[in-house]
């Protein structure tokens, strides 16, 4: 007895021929005709409306991305996507630009989430979107440290979210080990690495500690549970918008004069920026950081701006103009 999906229908094409032919021309984008297909495959209305529900189970089994819709406009069945919850073409692209030009994945990784992010597309998209990244992907630097980074990410969100004391051994730049009790309030990827921020538990310091995770090892609960009032309540946008490089440090208001090519860099580096002028093509701008990172990003504008205050920055930024004065002219 043939199978069913091979059987003759009343006259015309068989039916498994003509299933895989209409599932061809949706990934290819095109749009499945009444008139059109019953002439080619030799069917009446009937068997067609049979095939477009076979069809349409079919395709939301297999991926629930998608469906089979009726589009006024063209005439015709083509592949739609359910809601605006899912990624499209467009917004699967510039994620995986996004993922390529981060960095802070080891290949393995990141090469997962690229497949996983471009199978959301629909299948006439796939290629175009591997395409375009093809290059990209193949020629991708992975950060020096090749750790997987997916496993330990969770783990301490877990512990984040659960509010539970942890410790580990930390490894520092400079090669030295020290075991680290803390309590961890959040993760936040910046340039290149994602970073753990916490409190350390004994409470030395009124600032979080800032740690690169994939320095951490042997990451473990210490089986006590902290609290944090709402008031003091750690807010992890405020955070990243003060902070430069991921150098801790207490928090305090600089102020500086600036007059280069694009203030709007410089304010997009400064979310919390406050600014003033132009007077005699120099801008005023306040604004609130943690820790001295924001030196290194200073430095890194040239003659473009001066220092105001704190007293303490502007003298650190006029020493280190000096050593590089001597260092450049012996």
């Amino acid at each position: 007895m043939k199978d069913v999906d091979l059987k003759m229908e009343e006259y015309g094409t068989p039916k498994m021929f003509r299933l895989l032919s209409m599932y061809e021309m949706l990934s290819n984008n095109e749009t499945l005709i009444k008139e059109q297909l019953s002439q080619k495959f030799a069917v009446n209305e009937k068997t067609f409306r049979r095939d477009i529900q076979d069809l349409r189970e079919y395709i939301h089994e297999k991926n629930e991305t998608y469906e089979l819709e009726f589009d006024k406009n063209k005439g015709g069945y083509c592949l739609s996507e359910q809601s605006h919850r899912w990624l499209n073409g467009k917004e699967i692209l510039a994620m995986s630009k996004i993922l390529l030009e981060s960095r802070g994945f080891n290949k393995s990784e990141l090469n997962s989430l690229l497949d996983k992010l471009i199978d959301q597309a629909l299948p006439s998209e796939k290629k175009g979107i591997e395409k375009i990244i093809g290059n990209e992907r193949l020629y991708y630097v992975p950060p020096k440290h090749g750790k997987s980074l997916l496993d330990s990410i969770w783990q301490m969100s877990s512990y984040i979210r659960n509010y539970r004391e942890v410790e580990f051994t930390y490894t520092r730049q400079d090669g030295k080990t020290l075991l680290r009790k803390v309590n961890p309030v959040s993760i936040i990827f910046s340039e290149f690495y994602f970073y753990l921020i916490a409190f350390f538990a004994d409470d030395s310091k009124d600032f979080p500690a800032v740690f690169r995770l994939d320095r951490c090892h042997e990451i473990k609960e210490t089986g006590q549970v902290f609290k944090i009032p709402e008031r003091l309540r750690f807010q992890d946008g405020l955070f990243r918008n003060r902070i430069q490089f991921m150098y801790p440090g207490e928090l305090m208001t600089i102020e500086f004069k600036f007059w280069g090519s694009s203030i709007e860099a410089v304010l997009d580096r400064l979310p919390t920026a406050e600014i003033s002028g132009p007077v005699d093509g120099k801008y005023t701008i306040k604004a609130e950081v943690y820790g001295y990172g924001i030196k290194m990003w200073l430095l890194s504008q040239m003659e473009f701006v001066e220092v105001i205050r704190p007293r303490k920055l502007r003298d650190e930024i006029i020493e280190s103009i000096n050593i590089l004065r001597e260092s450049y002219l012996g």
